[in-house]
């Protein structure tokens, strides 16, 4: 199967979610396990999609939505919906055209834009690509400052209005899935923008250190890496990776501009809980005006109104976007935003919320489990 799509829109796509069934045309049984996958037993990405439905939207009536849209401001920028597109590492597995479609996409649809630092195209090419769009650019510290310094400048100099900086992946277990399918990285997959910078070095481990504490999480971020970064750029600085609410105050605190309640789509910790059903405690601890965002899970709009009706402010779309760039390339994920988009307006129109602001705790219900009969 080629990962080339055709530019159309495939038959029988009538919802946002539609690209997920759609990609396993278009993608090889490897790579498709791999997008699919998170790690381990794929636990935490089953609880993800779970949590929604653990949720009811309760309509209201006779509300005048007629003025209503569904425009916010984030990071002092003005956006048409809140949906960003998430940081998606590797894209060529879905497509020839990579990030660049993906960037194309967010051009013309106006979505803000995370770029990976683990990026198929160079976070300069998607920058061209975007225009004038909004793009924010995701961190992975570096072995040697001098290639964290070197990046943060390369996306400054690109017109990136943000940092993200992801802090929950210093340690990541195989998806047994992936395994099972075959899956490995090919070479037109290698992170674009990490071209001549240090890899990090393995420690020699003595008898009796482990592999785990000693080995991989050697050169793991610790505090003092996040004070040297917030000193070391002018823009704004994200953490994504957020789930305990202890956390997000001191990140609050230490003076990030925001944080991303976030488990890494499942692939991080295995058994981790739902994004989702920690982001009440974490806006509980940073207050009502604090930017908190969501990523996890989302496939609708009804997804997204329950994340905002929760504490967030706006949610990244991950798994989504490599699906539909899989099925349709540029074209598929400016049609899955639009669809997105148009399924929240729905939504909010029959909960009676003309602005995201309307959408609160009080619009949703909790389904109760059945009881046996």
């Amino acid at each position: 199967m080629s990962t080339t799509a055709p530019p159309r829109i495939p038959p029988g796509i009538h919802n946002a979610i539609d690209y997920e069934r759609q990609a396993a045309q278009h993608l090889p049984a490897d790579r498709l396990a791999y997008i699919a996958g998170g790690c381990g037993w794929d636990q935490t990405v089953a609880a993800n999609r779970a949590a929604f439905g653990h949720w009811a939207i309760v309509p209201r009536l006779l509300r005048d939505v007629r003025a209503g849209h569904t425009r916010l401001a984030l990071n002092g920028q003005n956006l048409p919906h809140p949906f960003l597109l998430a940081p998606v590492a590797h894209q060529r597995l879905a497509h020839a055209d990579a990030e660049i479609a993906t960037a194309r996409a967010a051009e013309a649809t106006a979505t803000c834009l995370v770029a990976s630092t683990l990026s198929s195209e160079p976070l300069e090419a998607i920058a061209r690509a975007m225009g004038d769009g909004p793009r924010w650019f995701q961190l992975y510290l570096q072995p040697r400052r001098a290639d964290t310094l070197d990046l943060l400048a390369r996306a400054e100099s690109a017109g990136y209005s943000a940092i993200v900086l992801t802090l929950d992946a210093s340690i990541q277990l195989a998806s047994r899935s992936a395994l099972a399918a075959g899956f490995s990285l090919p070479p037109e997959c290698t992170p674009a923008n990490l071209a001549g910078y240090a890899s990090a070095p393995q420690p020699a481990l003595q008898p009796g250190m482990s592999r785990i504490f000693q080995g991989a999480m050697a050169h793991a971020p610790v505090w003092d890496d996040l004070a040297w970064l917030l000193a070391a750029t002018p823009l704004p600085v994200w953490v994504k990776g957020v789930l305990h609410p202890e956390d997000a105050r001191a990140l609050q605190a230490a003076g990030a501009a925001g944080i991303v309640v976030s488990n890494h789509g499942g692939r991080s910790l295995d058994g981790a809980p739902a994004s989702l059903a920690l982001l009440p405690a974490v806006r509980a601890a940073v207050g009502p005006h604090y930017p908190v965002l969501l990523d996890g899970g989302v496939r609708s709009g009804q997804d997204t109104f329950k994340a905002l009706a929760l504490g967030a402010n706006a949610v990244l779309i991950g798994r989504l976007q490599a699906y539909a760039l899989a099925a349709a390339g540029a074209l598929g994920v400016a049609h899955m935003l639009t669809l997105l988009a148009e399924e929240l307006q729905a939504c909010m129109a029959q909960a009676g919320c003309a602005v995201l602001t309307d959408i609160g705790p009080g619009a949703l219900h909790p389904n109760l489990p059945s009881s046996p009969c």
